[in-house]
């Protein structure tokens, strides 16, 4: 057993990157579930909305640009804990204010994510360190309990927020301030990475050699032998990215609001079991992967899932359509671990925080377009269920193409990536 067995056979450093990942990922969905709630009850349109939330998903791209290119060289501990102070600086921002002004600045320099998903610099940094400190058969099997803790822990905190605001507003808070308690949470566990992240030992820092230290100083955003294929991947990454993002947690929350009028509690509820069958798919990937290979995991998985979203508006009440979104969700993640895993097998070692960041900032570039697209219509009574549709088509042309480009590509390391 993992949980056991696994746990014990961790670094104390990967145990830390564990916990990190666990409490990110719980603030992460504490947040998510209210946050459009949030802002509504402050009073900003939903046009504002949209704006807002594009601009937190493509400010944390310019921080994390610098960040994840720079993490190999002046080192991840310090950019982790950077990140960590750009985290309790935008829940504090948004518990204090309601001017839209400042929420757009704080929105743009700090580290929030509306999503349920990763953001800022993180994930690339934290996935780099733990291939630096763990065997190559393993990280594919790593990636996968990563991302399964992840999930839960998303699971855990949508549950967590929306039922933290259903609770105090029964007791006499107003909902304004039941999503605010949500907000000041968040900042909360940024404090709390920050004190893991500084008991992070030397391991996870990279060590050049003369050879590679020379290479290192001639890059491209961090990259010298793989950028061509990262930037491949990133443009396929980014169009999947977009397409998400009209379905991103938030949006998908209010959606479920708009359409059948459910409470911020039901939506955590529901919210929660999506989570949790996201991380449990996760799982699958490595077993799959060690038979069919990475690429194959990724497209064959996905597709199916793509077409189950676009199915979800089209039920017609609310049971049968959160009966599809489950089922989407229980085979949505599967290609997460094996996505990383490729992504980091394919590039030097003193690449990969820089290659994990760049792809991952693809993604947030093509994510953060999405809102202010998406929150009109799902504002407008017509076009509500539009955004699934753009959403699951989009995935498709994404699989077909990563297919076409990548299906002969294969890391040198795919086979000792696998669980043995």
């Amino acid at each position: 057993m993992f949980l056991i067995k696994g746990w014990q056979a961790l670094t104390p450093d990967a145990r830390i990157l564990f916990l990190t990942r666990i409490l990110r990922m719980f603030a992460y969905g504490l947040i998510s579930v209210v946050l459009v709630l949030y802002l509504s009850e402050l009073g900003l349109s939903t046009k504002k909305i949209g704006v807002l939330l594009t601009l937190t998903l493509l400010g944390d791209t310019l921080v994390s640009l610098w960040m994840t290119t720079s993490a190999d060289r002046l080192g991840r501990r310090k950019m982790l804990l950077t990140g960590a102070a750009l985290m309790i600086f935008a829940g504090v921002t948004f518990a204090l204010t309601h001017n839209f002004i400042v929420l757009l600045v704080a929105a743009i320099i700090g580290v929030i994510s509306p999503s349920g998903n990763e953001v800022g610099p993180f994930l690339s940094i934290e996935q780099a360190a733990l291939s630096h400190i763990i065997p190559g058969r393993k990280r594919l099997q790593i990636f996968a309990w990563y991302n399964l803790v992840g999930s839960f822990a998303v699971a855990l905190g949508a549950l967590t927020g929306g039922i933290l605001a259903q609770r105090l507003h029964a007791v006499g808070f107003t909902m304004l301030a039941g999503y605010r308690a949500t907000v000041v949470g968040y900042a909360f566990m940024g404090l709390l990475l920050a004190l893991l992240f500084l008991s992070l030992s030397d391991s996870v820092e990279i060590k050049n050699s003369a050879d590679d230290h020379q290479l290192s100083t001639r890059t491209f955003l961090g990259l010298h032998r793989s950028h061509k294929i990262i930037l491949k991947l990133s443009a396929l990454f980014a169009l999947d990215a977009f397409a998400g993002g009209f379905v991103m947690q938030s949006l998908l929350a209010y959606w479920f609001h708009v359409k059948f009028g459910l409470a911020a509690g039901f939506l955590g509820a529901i919210l929660f079991g999506a989570n949790i069958l996201a991380g449990i798919s996760a799982l699958s990937a490595a077993k799959l992967a060690s038979r069919i290979g990475l690429i194959n995991t990724m497209v064959f998985t996905h597709l199916p899932s793509n077409i189950l979203l676009i199915l979800v508006p089209l039920m017609p009440n609310v049971q049968l359509a959160v009966a599809v979104l489950f089922l989407r969700f229980a085979i949505s993640q599967m290609d997460v671990p094996a996505r990383q895993a490729y992504t980091i097998s394919v590039v030097h070692p003193n690449e990969r925080s820089a290659a994990g960041g760049i792809t991952g900032i693809a993604r947030t570039i093509g994510v953060g377009l999405s809102p202010i697209i998406a929150a009109p219509l799902i504002a407008s009574t017509s076009l509500l269920s539009l955004p699934f549709f753009v959403a699951g088509g989009l995935k498709i042309l994404y699989d077909l193409l990563l297919y076409r480009s990548f299906k002969t590509v294969t890391p040198p390391d795919e086979h000792s990536s696998s669980p043995k």
